[in-house]
């Protein structure tokens, strides 16, 4: 049996503002690697390797996650840092007006263990993955841009679909497909 490895996400489009943010960062010189602009989503849960005979019971989750709920809104603004500025491992975009996709999340997060027992619960932080750094080399310029950035705007995303996720790893980096699409 085949194993697929996946997440529940909702994509984020790459927009002027988010473009300038990413060469920003390319110019600190940090070793670094930026996500993929096709790749830039935010994950409401990562489900790790699944089988092919859990995709309908994981559509029925998402599909219950989803009572009840209509398309929403929410802002891309500010950046910041995993897990702290003195070791900076990720930038990341965020979000305000999250309490959708908080209870999205919690609601699949409650249910998902029933199919994948190994799967652990963890907290939903709403953000968008950017940046993985790479090394300390030129912390205090990628910290000039976080501080550049800290309150700054970059969108307001309306979300009308959930999508379950494959995530294929390659030495260029990952290629995600879409398993299951649903709208809101």
């Amino acid at each position: 049996m085949e194993k697929i490895r996946s997440f529940i996400a909702i994509e984020i489009g790459y927009n002027e503002k988010i473009k300038q943010l990413f060469n920003d960062i390319k110019n600190t010189g940090a070793i670094i690697k930026l996500v993929e602009p096709e790749n830039i989503h935010i994950t409401l849960k990562f489900l790790g390797d699944i089988s092919d005979d859990n995709i309908k019971d994981i559509e029925n989750i998402m599909k219950n996650s989803l009572v009840g709920i209509k398309p929403f809104q929410f802002n891309l603004e500010g950046i910041g840092v995993f897990p702290n500025q003195k070791y900076i491992k990720i930038i990341w975009i965020g979000i305000n007006n999250s309490e959708i996709l908080e209870k999205i999340s919690k609601r699949i997060n409650e249910k998902i263990y029933s199919i994948i027992p190994e799967n652990k619960q963890q907290k939903f932080i709403p953000h968008i993955t950017i940046c993985r750094v790479k090394s300390s080399k030129n912390k205090e310029k990628i910290l000039e841009i976080v501080d550049k950035y800290k309150n700054y705007k970059f969108a307001d995303i309306i979300v009308d679909t959930i999508k379950l996720k494959k995530s294929e790893l390659t030495s260029k980096g990952p290629i995600y497909s879409d398993i299951i699409k649903l709208n809101i």
